[in-house]
Parts: structure tokens; sequence; C-alpha cells
């Protein structure tokens, strides 16, 4: 049995948890919230790679074994400083570009993603490398984390907001859309209200848990055990909020898990 930890700037990696707890429950997993400075992509990326680097060394101090950045900005700017100085498996998120090209009918993509994250020297690398013949369509979701983090995913706020931000997406004719940070499946519900069925959805949440079963497997982590492990939830703005979106955004039971939450102090 593996100690995994999770990191994000706030609510998003939820979803990373989530599809962690369905595929491998039997692990135990601290998943650490930076909400009292998110959104990361708002930050200088001097910023993002400081914290990022202090939050995953706190995470190593408590014993994990792998660490998922479950944050596409803080991947993109930090990653490789972060695996240059921990020994232990580092497992990034990322747009899911190369997929959404491979599924597009007309290939016409749309990204939405944080600023930081489109601005970035790894994303750019990534789109460089997909064929000519797919268009992306790159948008900012500049004002929706905050409002996922304050529990308003589903909001008519949040609704406004989305419309104008998936506008150009679809005035170009795109047939797919990349969910380019890891809070926007939670806004799976408020899209569909807009767009119905008409555009594939594409996040990445079951490719980078498969990854990290692999990277255990590699570890010899690997667990038959049937049962579920503990999940601690750590906030360093709200311990008792993050418990409570926890429960209501996660589609997995945690009352399957033993769980507690703590109150995340100075790291730096």
């Amino acid at each position: 049995m593996a100690l995994i930890g999770v990191f994000d700037s706030g609510v998003g990696g939820l979803s990373i948890l989530d599809e962690a707890l369905r595929q491998l429950p039997q692990h135990d997993y601290i998943y650490l919230a930076d909400s009292a400075n998110a959104p990361y992509g708002e930050k200088s990326s001097n910023w993002i790679t400081a914290r990022s680097l202090a939050l995953c060394k706190y995470l190593a101090s408590k014993g994990c074994h792998a660490i998922v950045i479950a944050c596409n900005t803080a991947t993109a700017e930090a990653i490789a400083q972060i695996r240059a100085e921990l020994s232990i498996p580092i497992i990034g998120v990322e747009p899911g570009i190369k997929p959404a090209a491979m599924q597009s009918q007309n290939g016409i993509v749309g990204v939405l993603a944080t600023e930081a994250t489109l601005k970035s020297d790894k994303f750019n690398a990534l789109l460089a490398t997909l064929p000519d013949h797919c268009r992306f369509i790159k948008q900012s979701g500049a004002g929706l984390v905050p409002l996922i983090e304050a529990g308003k995913a589903d909001s008519e706020e949040t609704l406004d907001l989305l419309s104008k931000h998936l506008e150009p997406i679809l005035d170009a004719g795109s047939d797919t859309l990349v969910l380019g940070c890891t809070h926007y499946p939670f806004l799976r519900k408020s899209i569909r209200k807009l767009l119905g069925d008409t555009i594939t959805l594409i996040d990445t949440s079951d490719a980078v848990v498969r990854q990290l079963k692999r990277q255990l497997e590699v570890l010899d982590h690997r667990s038959d055990s049937g049962e579920c492990g503990s999940v601690l939830l750590i906030s360093s703005k709200d311990e008792a909020s993050l418990l409570a979106m926890a429960k209501d955004l996660l589609s997995n039971d945690l009352n399957l898990h033993s769980t507690h939450s703590a109150f995340l102090g100075d790291v730096s």
C-alpha cells in the first residue's frame, strides 16, 4: 500500500483524486489544496514554481511515495524543477490536446485553460508536435476557477461567464473541447446545459491515474487488499470547506474511506 500525494491550487484536483479513488481505492491519499492562493493561473511563473516546489517537498516530507501535480498551471511551470529536486515519482497533468486532435472529426479543437497554461513553454511545445491539419482555438477561462472554488460550479453566474468563454470556440466550429484545467471537469453539467451533446469533452483524469498506477507498480506498491485506504484533505484556507466540497463534488463515497481534514500551516 502506498501513500499518494495529490496537489492542486484548490479544489480542481479533486477531479483527479476522484478517478484515483475509483481505480486505486486501496491506497492512502493526502490531498493538498492551496486554496488561499488560488487561482495559480494569474500568478507569475517564478511564484508558481517556488510555491509548487515547496508544497511538493512538504508532501514528500509526510512520506508520500508518489505525487500527482493535479494542476495544469503548476505542471506547466514547475514540474521540471520539482522532478530535479525530488527523487519520488512526480506525475503531472497537461491539456489533452493530443487525444482531442485524434478524436476530432473536423479538425477544429477548442482548448479552455488558464492564461498561464496557454502561454507556457510546455504547452506550446506540445502544440508544436501535433499535425498541422488540426486547428486549436485557445481560450482563457478567466474567472471560472474562483467561482468553482466558491462552490458555484452550477450557478447562473458561472453559466453566464462560461457562455462568453465558449463563444469563440463555438464560432470557430469546434467539435471537440479540451478541459485544460483540473477545475473544469466540474463544469461538465453547465457545459452540457449550454451545448447539449454537440461537442466532445476531453479531460485527462483517466490517463493521469493510469500513469500513476504504472509508477506504483514499478515501485512494487501494488495492493490486493479489498479495503479502502484513508484520505487526508489539507487546505491552506479552510479545511472544513474543503471536506464539504469533496463530499459534494466526488462521485466516490468518501464514507468508505477513513477521512480527515487539516489546515496547512506555513511551508515556505
